[in-house]
């Protein structure tokens, strides 16, 4: 129960100050008064709020943001390894810049606002900006609850409008191209399973062999893979395995035959036991293979240097002395660098291994197999390993599937999601123009007869 502290000041003046006890039973102030009936009002308010399971002190709310997002909120917050991971990166990169050192009570709607001009003038991507305010406005939520605040300076704040995303879809034409130009009958597979599957690259990449039922061609899918950072990762390793896919569920849909087929005669060929992965990563080689030497006829001489030297295309010394970057003076050069390392010469590093537990990590993936397919396929940039799950929705819907049918092989959460991929390929508006003609044309016939 609180209580009334009486005090004489130095000018004999009395003052009276309310003590109340704390959620810890911790004697608190409650303030200083003039009178003893104001400050006995003063702890019994103070009481009540307790009793309610209200923080009265503001010492909570005097943390700084950094600690408090760093130390709290993010070591506590129960989040997936991978979205911890992102949400690590946008608060060191973005928010503990701008609001680490200011005190949490302190934080209010115009600095969020101003915060969210000056990322529109860096030129941040206004999804990126919204990504950012959300996890900004996730830990004042938190504080919040825990009464670190008794606001949330986001609510409020007005974001940049984001645009309604355009979907690219890979043609089957393009994909035909494009699959003839994948190396490695491994990742041709892969690519191939993953448009009549679209699956996400966690689950294609953690896919067993045991997940393939051989009498009906059904593929059960119920893990998924990650990569994370060393620091991230709970055993400081690369790849962690998830025993449910992205919303928490397992699917199973059915292959076609020819593809089940051709999954069979692959794991039988490369020796695949069924809690093998189907796709594991390639063995290394321990050195680098030396490229060969480009065919030097007729290539003519480079562009005269500063100097005005002019050197013959598919050597040494115009890649040095004539800087050319050409293919032809990278492959010759590249060539004298390679021979150089394998003869030991030039104090020669040991060839860059890739580390993994078998499992294909996404970034090399990327670099080696897809973009090199892609560029000579002649697709766009914007064309990646992701726009064959895009791709597999959209011509199932083309193809007149059914939109429940579609959500459940992808795996959507809502059907919402797989409607956006309704009308995404380039003939999808041919009905809608054969019907306009149709009519514009009935118009036309009845003015004929007219006349």
């Amino acid at each position: 129960m609180g209580y009334v502290t009486r005090r004489v000041r130095k000018n004999d003046r009395i003052r009276y100050t309310a003590i109340y006890l704390d959620i810890k039973g911790k004697a608190r102030s409650a303030g200083t008064f003039d009178s003893e009936r104001e400050a006995e009002k003063a702890w019994q308010r103070a009481e009540s709020k307790v009793a309610e399971g209200r923080v009265t002190s503001t010492k909570h709310g005097r943390q700084r943001f950094a600690e408090y997002a760093l130390d709290t909120w993010l070591d506590n917050h129960v989040m997936e390894e991978s979205t911890r991971q992102n949400v690590s990166y946008v608060i060191n990169a973005h928010l503990v810049p701008e609001f680490g050192r200011m005190r949490m009570n302190e934080i209010l709607p115009q600095h969020i606002q101003s915060w969210v001009r000056d990322c529109e003038k860096e030129g941040l991507a206004a999804s990126s900006i919204h990504r950012m305010t959300t996890i900004l406005s996730a830990v004042f939520a938190s504080a919040m609850v825990n009464q670190v605040t008794f606001i949330n300076p986001c609510k409020g704040v007005t974001l940049p409008t984001i645009g309604k995303r355009k979907f690219d879809i890979l043609t089957p034409e393009q994909f035909s191209d494009f699959l003839n130009e994948i190396e490695g009958e491994r990742f041709k597979l892969m690519v191939e399973l993953d448009i009549e599957s679209g699956l996400r690259w966690g689950e294609l990449s953690e896919l067993r062999l045991k997940d393939l039922d051989r009498d009906t061609g059904i593929l059960t899918v119920s893990r998924s893979m990650v990569e994370l950072r060393r620091k991230d990762h709970p055993t400081e390793d690369r790849f962690l395995v998830k025993d449910y896919t992205k919303n928490g569920n397992f699917r199973r849909f059915k292959l076609t035959r020819s593809l089940v087929r051709k999954i069979l005669a692959f794991a039988m060929a490369n020796g695949i036991r069924e809690n093998d992965l189907l796709f594991n990563f390639p063995e290394q080689l321990p050195e680098s293979p030396v490229p060969g030497v480009p065919d030097r006829a007729d290539l003519g001489l480079t562009a005269p240097n500063d100097k005005g030297r002019r050197y013959r295309h598919g050597t040494t010394t115009a890649y040095t002395n004539g800087k050319c970057r050409c293919e032809y003076c990278r492959a010759a050069f590249a060539h004298y660098r390679a021979t150089r390392r394998a003869e030991g010469k030039d104090n020669p590093r040991k060839r860059r291994s890739v580390h993994t537990d078998g499992h294909i990590p996404a970034n090399w993936f990327r670099k080696n197999i897809w973009h090199p397919a892609r560029e000579r396929a002649g697709l766009p940039k914007t064309m990646t390993p992701h726009q064959l799950r895009h791709a597999h929705a959209s011509w199932l819907l083309a193809g007149g599937a059914d939109l429940a049918v579609v959500r459940d092989r992808l795996g959507h959460a809502s059907v919402t999601t797989t409607e956006l991929y309704l009308h995404t390929l380039p003939e999808a508006d041919d009905t809608a123009l054969e019907a306009l003609v149709n009519i514009r044309e009935r118009g036309g016939r009845k003015q004929s007869n007219v006349s």
